[in-house]
């Protein structure tokens, strides 16, 4: 099962790298942004908001969504509290769901459908320590307001 301590970080770095890579194909990635009413001043391109304060309802639907996704990659403000503690429920329904529908497959002889083998990663240092690099730059960066970063990170 997985834990806080098992969970893989990415630097923001080696994301930048992968969304910037000719062979980037965005349907293969997913961003998803945890932050809730401090989800101004700019965002990740492409990134997905779903409050953490949401999550729960939430759940089910984003599981859905990003079944096809051989890369998820979860993030908050820090990415020291909400961040990683979505990316582990995430990965613990997912994987209830995953071996209850494998479960169910088996019992009733139904074709197995090849699952996407997805690995979930939490952005180190979260939006904070993103956008002191790459805020201003629009190939990666939507939204930014850099006035609102000038005095560093405020909630």
């Amino acid at each position: 099962m997985a834990t806080i301590t098992s969970l893989k970080r990415i630097q923001p770095t080696a994301l930048s790298k992968m969304l910037l890579s000719p062979d980037h194909d965005p349907t293969k990635i997913a961003i998803i942004d945890v932050r809730d009413d401090d989800y101004i001043g700019g965002h990740i391109k492409n990134a997905q908001n779903f409050p953490s304060r949401t999550l729960d309802a939430t759940l089910p639907t984003l599981i859905r969504q990003l079944e096809d996704k051989p890369t998820v990659i979860f993030h908050c403000a820090l990415s020291q509290q909400r961040g990683p503690s979505a990316a582990l429920r995430y990965i613990r329904e997912r994987d209830r769901l995953r071996a209850k529908k494998s479960q169910k497959q088996t019992s009733s002889e139904e074709k197995q459908e090849k699952e996407v083998e997805q690995t979930v990663y939490v952005l180190d240092r979260g939006f904070v320590g993103w956008q002191e690099t790459y805020g201003t730059d629009e190939r990666l960066t939507e939204g930014y307001r850099k006035e609102l970063w000038e005095d560093g990170y405020w909630m």
